[in-house]
C-alpha cells in the first residue's frame, strides 16, 4: 500500500506538470514558438513562471509532514503530501481566453515530446528518491523527496515545453522545407504576377482593397486574413491554389519580426510589384530602432528585378529614403499631403486632395501628376489614413491597365477589413466602432476622429493602449491619453499597469477623471457599456491585446 501511495504521489505531480505544459502551450503558440519572447512573457507574468498556489501548497504540505515526525509504518506524512500535491497541481481558472490553442500537427508533436521529457525526468527522480531514502522504511523522507522533485518538475514546465519543441526542430525543418517546396511548385505551375505588400501597418487593408480592385479585370487571389509569414503564405498557396491555373495575380502581404524575414518570403514569392505602406514604431521592440525597421522593410524592394515596380508612400520620411536609392527604375509614389505643384517638383505619380470625411465615409480627388487626369472618389470606408492605402492601390491598378473611372467605381463599394474601423449599430441603437485588430500611432488618430464625428450621445473609448513600441511605447500611450480627451466623453482602460501612461496623459489635460475607469478584462468593460450606454451612444474598441498581456 505505501509503495502505491509513493507512486501515486509521483504520478500526481507528473499529471499536474502535463496539464501545466498544455496550458502554457497556448502562450508559446501566441509568441510564435519563439523561446526568447516566451521567456520574456514569463518574466512579465510571474504567476505563470511560478504559480503561488503550487508553491504554497507544496511548502505547507512539506512543513506539516516534517512536524509530524517519522512514525514506523505510518503513511500519514505521505497522505498529507498527496493532498498538498492535489491542491498544488489543480489548474487555476484562466480569467479570459481570447485566442484558444490551435491544435496543429506541430503543437500535438511538441506536446507529446514535452510530456515524454517530463515523464522520463519524473521516473528518474522517483527511482533515485525511493532508492536513496530507503523506500518504505523511511516513508516521511521518501514522500518529501518525491514531492520536492515533483514540485521542481512542475516548476520547470516551460522548460519541458521548449525542450519538446527543440527536440523536434530537425523534423519540423524537414516538414517546412517539404511544404515550401510544394508551395513553390504550385506558383511555378500557375505563374501569376506577384504583388507583395509590406509596412509597419496598413498591409492587410491595402491587400484587401487591391484584391477587390484588380478583380474588376483579372482573376486575383490574395492571402487570407493576416497571413504574412513564410509558413502562413505557403499554407495559403498549398491549400487554396493547388490545380487552380486561372489565377493571374497573387497578392500577398509580407510581415517581418526579424531582419531577413522578408528576404525569405521573397524567395518563395518573388514580387513583380512591391508596395511599402508605412514605416513606424509598430514592433519596434523587436527591431530596436526605426532605421532597422526601414532596412527590414526595404528587403521587399531589394528583391525586385530591375524591370519590377516599386510603389511608395511618399508622405513617410523613411520611405522617401527608400525612393532615393533609385531601385527599381519604375517607381510609383503617392501622397495625400502635397498639392499638385509640389508633387510635380518631387516627381510623384498620384496625389489625393480636397479630402472630406463624414459618417458616410471618405471623399477625395485623385490626380495623376504626369497627365493631370482627375477623378472624384467616394467610399464608405472610414479613417483618413485609408486614403493613403487607397492611393497605393490606385497606382498599382492603373499601372496594370485598369482605367481610373473603373477604379473609382470599385472603390465606391469597398468595405473595411475585419476589425479595422468597422461600424455597426446594435439592436438597442448603440453604434459600435470595431478597430480592435491592432493600434498604431497613426491609426489611433483616424479612429478617434471617427469617434468624434458621432455628436449625439456619449462617446466611449475602450482601449488597452498600444504595445510593442519599444522605448516609444510610454510616450505614444501618453499622447493617446491626451488625444482621447478631445474626442471621448467617457474612457475605459483595460489593464491598470499596461495603461498607466494613458492614464497619466488623461490626467494632464484636466479631464473629468470620474469619467475614466480601469478594468482588468475586456469582458468587464463590455458589461459596463451594456449597462450604461443607450441609443445614439457610441463606443470605440481601440486595439485588443493578445492573452500574453
Amino acid at each position: 500500500m505505501p509503495s502505491l501511495l509513493l507512486l501515486a504521489l509521483a504520478a500526481l505531480w507528473l499529471v499536474g506538470t502535463w496539464l501545466r505544459i498544455y496550458q502554457l502551450a497556448r502562450f508559446y503558440q501566441i509568441e510564435e514558438y519563439m523561446s526568447r519572447r516566451f521567456f520574456r512573457w514569463l518574466r512579465r507574468a510571474p504567476r505563470h513562471l511560478l504559480p503561488k498556489r503550487a508553491l504554497g501548497a507544496w511548502f505547507l504540505g512539506t512543513a506539516i509532514a516534517l512536524v509530524l515526525g517519522e512514525a514506523p509504518n505510518s503513511a500519514l506524512p505521505l497522505l498529507i503530501m498527496l493532498v498538498a500535491a492535489l491542491f498544488a497541481v489543480s489548474p487555476e481558472r484562466e480569467q479570459e481566453i481570447k485566442k484558444p490553442l490551435v491544435h496543429t500537427g506541430r503543437v500535438k508533436r511538441m506536446l507529446a515530446a514535452a510530456a515524454i521529457c517530463a515523464a522520463l525526468a519524473q521516473g528518474a527522480s522517483f527511482a533515485t528518491a525511493t532508492k536513496a531514502f530507503g523506500g518504505l522504511e523511511l516513508l516521511q523522507i521518501s514522500s518529501i523527496a518525491i514531492a520536492a522533485s515533483g514540485f521542481i518538475l512542475f516548476s520547470l514546465a516551460p522548460i519541458w515545453l521548449i525542450l519538446g519543441d527543440l527536440i523536434l526542430q530537425p523534423y519540423e525543418r524537414y516538414r517546412r522545407q517539404r511544404y515550401l517546396s510544394g508551395a513553390r511548385s504550385v506558383l511555378n505551375a500557375i505563374q501569376p504576377k506577384i504583388i507583395g505588400i509590406t509596412g509597419s501597418y496598413g498591409k492587410t487593408t491595402t491587400k484587401d482593397f487591391l484584391r477587390d480592385i484588380l478583380s474588376l479585370r483579372y482573376r486575383t487571389y490574395a492571402t487570407p486574413k493576416s497571413y504574412n509569414t513564410l509558413m502562413g503564405i505557403s499554407l495559403a498557396i498549398n491549400r487554396d491554389l493547388v490545380d487552380d491555373y486561372r489565377t493571374e495575380y497573387f497578392v500577398s502581404e509580407m510581415g517581418a519580426y526579424v531582419p531577413g524575414e522578408i528576404d525569405r518570403i521573397c524567395g518563395l514569392t518573388p514580387p513583380d510589384v512591391a508596395i511599402v505602406t508605412e514605416i513606424g514604431p509598430q514592433h519596434l521592440e523587436r527591431f530596436g530602432s526605426l532605421e532597422n525597421v526601414m532596412r527590414a522593410k526595404y528587403e521587399i524592394i531589394k528583391n525586385l528585378k530591375e524591370d519590377g515596380v516599386g510603389v511608395f508612400n511618399w508622405d513617410n520620411a523613411f520611405i522617401r529614403e527608400m525612393i532615393a536609392k533609385g531601385h527599381p527604375k519604375t517607381q510609383l509614389s503617392v501622397s495625400r499631403e502635397l498639392n499638385l505643384d509640389e508633387a510635380r517638383r518631387e516627381n510623384l505619380t498620384w496625389i489625393a486632395t480636397d479630402t472630406e470625411e463624414s459618417l458616410h465615409g471618405l471623399r477625395f480627388t485623385v490626380t495623376n501628376v504626369a497627365s493631370g487626369e482627375q477623378a472624384r472618389f467616394s467610399t464608405p470606408v472610414m479613417g483618413e489614413h485609408n486614403i493613403t492605402n487607397l492611393l497605393l492601390c490606385v497606382a498599382v491598378a492603373f499601372h496594370e491597365g485598369i482605367p481610373l473611372r473603373d477604379i473609382g467605381m470599385r472603390i465606391s463599394t469597398l468595405k473595411p477589413a475585419e476589425s479595422r474601423l468597422v461600424r455597426q449599430t446594435t439592436a438597442s441603437g448603440i453604434t459600435i466602432i470595431n478597430d480592435a485588430y491592432s493600434a498604431n500611432p497613426k491609426g489611433i488618430v483616424s479612429a478617434l476622429k471617427v469617434l468624434g464625428m458621432h455628436k449625439d450621445g456619449k462617446r466611449l473609448l475602450i482601449t488597452p493602449g498600444m504595445i510593442e513600441l519599444g522605448d516609444l511605447q510610454d510616450q505614444e500611450n501618453r499622447k493617446l491619453g491626451v488625444l482621447a480627451c478631445e474626442y471621448a466623453t467617457d474612457i475605459i482602460l483595460i489593464g491598470r499597469q499596461q495603461t498607466k501612461p494613458i492614464f497619466e496623459g488623461i490626467q494632464s489635460t484636466g479631464y473629468d477623471m470620474a469619467r475614466v475607469q480601469v478594468y482588468k478584462t475586456l469582458a468587464e468593460s463590455v458589461a459596463w457599456y451594456q449597462q450604461n450606454l443607450r441609443a445614439n451612444d457610441t463606443v470605440l474598441f481601440l486595439n485588443d491585446l493578445p492573452d500574453t498581456y
